[in-house]
């Protein structure tokens, strides 16, 4: 390409993007954090050489001039980052290990905190969760803001049945409830082995509620009696342990009493109520009925029915059964006691179950030993009903 004298240079965009512009390889950018050096906790901060007015910048400006012009291009880049960066990389090699009292997880800082209290009524078997107030939740919604509600699940056996939650306040970040949540039929031996997990879910209307963080209390932590404030920091979701016997899932709690009355030389069943039931119907309830056997029962008449209660989760039957059997006999048997839900038109649903006797664990066998060892008194214990149905078979 020829160029007349006093014309302009004129370059085709093909040629300009096809220019090498780079003049070298590209050096890393410093971060800024970098002139900035951070010391250990406990250690004084020492100047670095480098950074002396005297010293410094008057060694770096001689050195220049005894290098002279064949003085390496990069000299002074890298003079700059010796004389503020030194101390940082001295610095970042003492902070490898994270200071654990100065530490804020991601979790603590973005997912928010939440004050409730715990309170273990010993006497009526209650466990009562009083959700106070969140602050600082991690924002769920378009508009910065989240609608947030609280559940409460009891671990291992975390079931619907076991779920509790509470009301939902629309558009906050620091929502009040002031609310109060209780499980019933809350034993002893629940308080030993059960975990309370607590969830707090932003609610959407036109798709699935999210979940912003959780805490899990261990039971076991509370005295009876004795409330408990907590004001935690919110996790990220933690694995539930799938290895747990899905055949004990929870399905609710019923309370049943014993007697063996001398008197009538029979076993006198009670069945007084039951907390909790797995819902079994499309309205969210169920219409719950308890039955009873004594077996072996080889005759088949030791079946006993309570009465239907409509829509609910939490009936109360307070009715009472007696088996005639001889005192040495008991020994021998086992009480099954099974929840169903009455449909009509169709087989009715199972809801869960529970066993009492020889053969039991737990609750189930110190309930049936204390029947024996005290005759013509009411003993009332409350159970755990799971979806393992007795020896009755499936089939109401």
């Amino acid at each position: 390409m020829t160029q007349r004298k006093g014309e302009k240079t004129t370059i085709s965009i093909q040629e300009h993007m096809a220019i090498d512009v780079c003049p070298g390889p590209i050096q890393p950018i410093k971060q800024i954090s970098d002139y900035f050096p951070r010391y250990p906790r406990g250690l004084p901060p020492t100047a670095p050489p480098a950074l002396s007015r005297a010293g410094s910048l008057q060694s770096t400006s001689t050195s220049q001039k005894s290098e002279g012009p064949a003085a390496d291009p990069n000299r002074d880049e890298d003079d700059l980052d010796q004389a503020f960066g030194a101390t940082a990389l001295v610095a970042s090699k003492k902070e490898e290990e994270p200071d654990v009292e100065g530490y804020d997880s991601d979790d603590s800082t973005t997912l928010g905190t939440l004050d409730f209290s715990l309170l273990y009524d010993q006497e009526n078997n209650a466990l009562h969760c009083t959700i106070n107030k969140a602050k600082g939740l991690k924002p769920m919604d378009h508009n910065g803001l989240s609608d947030p509600y609280v559940k409460l699940h009891l671990l291992p056996g975390a079931s619907k049945a076991n779920k509790l939650r509470t009301k939902t306040l629309r558009n906050t970040l620091n929502p009040v409830w002031s609310e109060t949540l209780t499980y019933y039929g809350i034993t002893d031996e629940d308080m030993v082995r059960k975990t309370l997990r607590i969830s707090v879910c932003d609610e959407d209307k036109f798709r699935h509620n999210e979940f912003i963080g959780e805490t899990r209390i261990p039971l076991k932590k509370l005295k009876p009696n004795q409330t408990k404030n907590f004001s935690n920091c919110l996790e990220k979701q933690l694995p539930i342990d799938k290895t747990d016997d899905k055949s004990l899932e929870e399905r609710g709690r019923i309370m049943i009493s014993l007697k063996y009355s001398s008197q009538k030389c029979g076993l006198v069943v009670g069945i007084i109520r039951c907390a909790h039931l797995a819902a079994m119907d499309a309205n969210g309830f169920s219409d719950p009925y308890v039955k009873t056997y004594l077996k072996p029962d080889e005759n088949k008449k030791s079946k006993h029915k309570t009465a239907v209660k409509k829509k609910t989760l939490n009936p109360e039957f307070n009715e009472e059964f007696f088996y005639e059997i001889k005192y040495a006999d008991l020994s021998k048997k086992t009480l099954e006691v099974t929840v169903w839900d009455y449909d009509i038109g169709k087989s009715n649903d199972f809801i869960g179950g529970v066993s009492l006797g020889i053969n039991a664990n737990g609750e189930r066998l110190k309930h049936w030993f204390d029947c024996l060892k005290n005759k013509d008194k009411k003993i009332e214990r409350w159970h755990t009903l799971t979806n393992e149905l007795p020896g009755s078979g499936y089939n109401d």
